[in-house]
């Protein structure tokens, strides 16, 4: 677990926040939040989102401004935008200002706002992510002032998040099962087989998208196929 996570973790009762609890948070578009960024995560909605916007396959996105990796705890790829220069700043960030402010990932659409999860007891199994509650922690910026007064749920309006976010869960749920796999199957399979693996997990997940057409039915297609796929393993 790296320093950030950690620290939210400790933290955790001392930063979170209710949907509808003031918070103060003025943007001032000084560009501190796109800079010395190594953790932007992209999900599959993000990546297509931006695709959209950039007029480019999911595919092409990623070959631009992004890279790929393997999770050192989900074990599923993950894509991020790859920072740029001894800054390392977001290779979307053009004159101090996001060029994709529409379309920009989640993460940054959300900041200040964090969000996670609430899972009780030591059940985190995969069907009882539909049921977990999703809390909200408030980070603090660095940057900007408190110009501003805003609630979580009038800041996710303002992005089009939604608070009920099906594909949140989804995502999350999706991430759990087909990680649960992998960390068994690298118990009995080679280098060879696995990588064939994650190439396929990450082909469905965040490469097979049409752009013109919605972005959710295809995302719980090619979740399912993945889910199935490599639960025909063998892992005995």
């Amino acid at each position: 677990m790296d320093n950030r996570l950690q620290n939210i973790v400790e933290h955790f009762d001392e930063i979170k926040i209710g949907v509808d609890e003031p918070f103060q948070f003025h943007c001032t578009q000084c560009g501190k939040c796109c800079v010395n960024r190594e953790d932007i995560l992209l999900n599959p909605k993000d990546l297509y989102n931006l695709a959209k916007e950039l007029n480019l396959s999911p595919e092409e996105v990623i070959n631009r401004y992004g890279e790929s990796y393997i999770g050192d705890s989900s074990r599923i790829p993950i894509v991020r935008l790859k920072p740029q220069g001894s800054i390392k700043r977001c290779p979307l960030l053009k004159d101090r200002r996001c060029s994709v402010h529409k379309s920009k990932p989640t993460v940054c659409a959300m900041f200040p706002v964090g969000r996670c999860l609430k899972i009780d007891g030591a059940d985190c199994s995969s069907d009882k992510i539909q049921e977990c509650q999703v809390e909200y922690i408030l980070n603090d910026p660095g940057c900007g002032d408190g110009k501003e007064t805003h609630t979580v749920r009038k800041w996710f309006e303002a992005f089009g998040i939604p608070l009920e976010d099906d594909f949140f869960k989804r995502w999350h749920q999706t991430v759990l099962e087909i990680g649960t796999v992998i960390r068994k199957a690298e118990k009995i399979y080679g280098e060879s087989l696995l990588n064939k693996i994650w190439t396929l997990i990450y082909v469905l997940l965040y490469l097979s998208y049409n752009t013109a057409e919605d972005f959710l039915p295809q995302y719980i297609s090619n979740a399912e196929k993945a889910v199935w796929i490599i639960g025909m393993m063998p892992l005995q």
